[in-house]
């Protein structure tokens, strides 16, 4: 989203209790908090601000959020709930925009309007570098980098008609070793045809077969995904 061509972030998911445990084990008042974000990083906050954050009454922003870190003496990360984006994660481990772009090896700005568009378009030896920086699970990764839809549509199609058509365009999507992936797409198209042929044997009087293998194919369907990480990651 953007204001007069000028980008707004989202405020990072903030994790309010955890502010305040580390701020009483570090046996500051609010008041201390406040006075830190002065003194240290030019942020004028009132110890008022301090508890309206720690009562998840009011949230921090991105550059709050950063001097927050330091004057509690915490990574980033350690306030924030469970990251979902690049930009979060990115956060969460307390790097600019610009040195997760030279870790990669992307051009800042066009890592910039990746992060914002939620759409990572990098080669194969940068997605493992962006993984590898971030300290992202396959899983994370694919959420992050706005892959989780486009999975979900191959996955969907590898079950209902010829998984072995869809090795090549997972392998591109997913940093996974080619054999494990075809093991993985077998097992989930041997799954979901098991299940329509039982389905389609027992339906019961009044509920007529096909009814009951819809039921049960729309229902391994919707939760394709969640079946493939179960099996992705034995």
């Amino acid at each position: 989203m953007c204001t007069y061509g000028v980008p707004v972030h989202p405020t990072p998911p903030f994790n309010a209790p955890a502010m305040r445990r580390l701020r009483e084990a570090l046996g500051m008042a609010p008041g201390h908090v406040a006075y830190g974000l002065y003194a240290q990083y030019g942020l004028r906050v009132s110890p008022e601000t301090v508890l309206l954050w720690e009562r998840g009454l009011a949230t921090p922003g991105s550059r709050e959020l950063t001097a927050l870190a330091g004057v509690l003496w915490c990574s980033p990360g350690d306030l924030m709930a469970a990251a979902a984006t690049l930009r979060e994660h990115r956060m969460a481990r307390g790097l600019s925009a610009e040195d997760l772009a030279r870790r990669v090896g992307v051009e800042a700005g066009a890592y910039l309007k990746m992060e914002e568009s939620g759409r990572w378009r990098g080669n194969e030896r940068q997605s493992q570098a962006l993984s590898e920086a971030l300290g992202l699970s396959l899983r994370e990764y694919v959420t992050a980098t706005g892959q989780e839809d486009e999975l979900a549509e191959l996955l969907r199609s590898a079950v209902t008609t010829r998984w072995q058509a869809y090795v090549r365009p997972a392998t591109k999507l997913l940093p996974l070793p080619r054999h494990h992936l075809q093991d993985v797409l077998e097992q989930l198209h041997t799954d979901y045809q098991g299940r329509m042929v039982s389905t389609m044997s027992w339906g019961t009087s009044g509920t007529p077969a096909d009814q009951t293998t819809g039921d049960a194919g729309r229902e391994f369907l919707d939760r394709i995904v969640d079946h493939f990480w179960a099996l992705a990651q034995e």
